[in-house]
């Protein structure tokens, strides 16, 4: 296997000296050790395409190329300002991205969710595409620093990003041991199934967002045989569970509630003037100020005021939690308002080892879901 240690000194021998991009689990021990050996030229970025963004900035400042890290879920974010500035075309930045590849298909195909099914097999074809020059790497490649460094050699020669796409379970795992702090003595789990007692006697729509909350709140359901085709998981598309929370609201009278985490807002935060103008929308978002589905890497949610955000935003009524105890009873009050709601609730981050995974069939939960709208209206 490739030891993520030697990979970013690699990084650093060829001479890129900032990194930045969004965590990604098939990357998270890279990630870890990104961290360790660029720190402050190390940023974690809200978005992929603001990642590419930073990196063209970068090359403008220093004029030395930069380094991208990313699951190919978020390829798609990076087209835009990979198209429209950074291709030979255009400006011509160069850059190097390193793609974690979910889903992969074909006779290395990968067991994973539905959400990266498409993605694996396409993410060849996008980058031959975009014409980006890309070399595999797997637990059995050799010369790392010689695929780097002659990837970055192509890169300035054509002017252009080129690509280093990862399959699963190519680097060693790290035995550094996570130290996890204990603020406010409970996670985002607890905090779920607060909001889901707390909804339990009405018929109000969730709309939960991906990663480990959509899981959490599945397997919550079924434990408790509850229906588990009231609620839309948004098992893909980081960011974008408001705006479908936003856009099932507009179409109905009942309470809409989102379940969303700082990341995903983070990612795509002029939605919330938007969320801000819907009247029955409860939007929570569940503050542990990290991408936990993905290694736990922090985001921005403890160093904002995203109460004062909201506020600044539009919503009409918003609230922060410290305490579980006080879930239960926001929300419930939160029901009852006539004007749409931000509810943020800070938690410790973290989640069971063994929680379980949503069933594969995605056309059917679609269709259960359409089914419960229909008869709750």
């Amino acid at each position: 296997m490739v030891s993520p240690n030697f990979f970013t000194k690699s990084l650093k021998k060829a001479g890129y000296e900032f990194v930045t991009g969004v965590p990604d689990s098939l990357l998270k021990d890279l990630c870890e050790k990104i961290e360790n050996v660029y720190r402050k030229k190390h940023l974690i970025a809200t978005n992929e395409g603001s990642a590419v963004a930073l990196a063209i900035g970068h090359y403008l400042g220093k004029k030395k190329p930069a380094v991208i890290y990313l699951q190919n879920s978020g390829l798609g974010n990076t087209i835009n300002p990979i198209t429209s500035l950074a291709d030979p075309k255009v400006y011509g930045i160069p850059m190097l991205l390193i793609i974690g590849w979910r889903g992969e298909t074909g006779r290395n195909k990968i067991t994973d969710e539905p959400q990266h099914k498409k993605q694996g097999l396409i993410t060849l074809n996008q980058l031959k595409i975009l014409s980006i020059p890309y070399k595999i790497i797997d637990s059995k490649t050799k010369q790392i620093s010689k695929i780097i460094k002659e990837l970055k050699n192509k890169s300035i020669k054509y002017q252009c990003p080129v690509a280093i796409v990862v399959r699963k379970n190519t680097f060693l795992k790290n035995k550094i041991k996570e130290k996890t702090a204990h603020r406010f003595n409970f996670k985002r789990e607890e905090a779920i199934k607060e909001i889901i007692k707390a909804t339990k006697n009405s018929k109000n729509i969730v709309v939960s967002t991906t990663g480990m909350a959509s899981r959490e709140l599945y397997e919550y359901r079924l434990k408790n045989n509850e229906n588990i085709y009231k609620d839309f998981l948004t098992v893909g598309g980081m960011g974008h569970a408001s705006q479908i929370a936003a856009g099932i609201a507009m179409t109905i009278k009942k309470k809409i509630i989102c379940i969303d985490g700082d990341g995903s807002m983070l990612m795509h935060t002029g939605s919330l003037g938007i969320n801000s103008k819907i009247n029955n929308l409860i939007h929570i978002v569940i503050n542990n100020s990290s991408h936990d589905s993905v290694g736990g890497q922090p985001t921005l949610g403890e160093s904002l005021d995203l109460k004062n955000i909201s506020k600044f935003f539009g919503y009409k009524n918003t609230f922060q939690i410290k305490k579980k105890k006080n879930i239960s009873y926001i929300v419930k009050k939160c029901l009852k308002f006539k004007k749409s709601s931000m509810i943020i609730i800070n938690c410790d981050k973290g989640h069971r080892k063994n929680l379980g995974r949503p069933e594969n069939d995605m056309k059917l939960r679609k269709m259960k879901f359409l089914n419960f709208i229909k008869k709750n209206k």
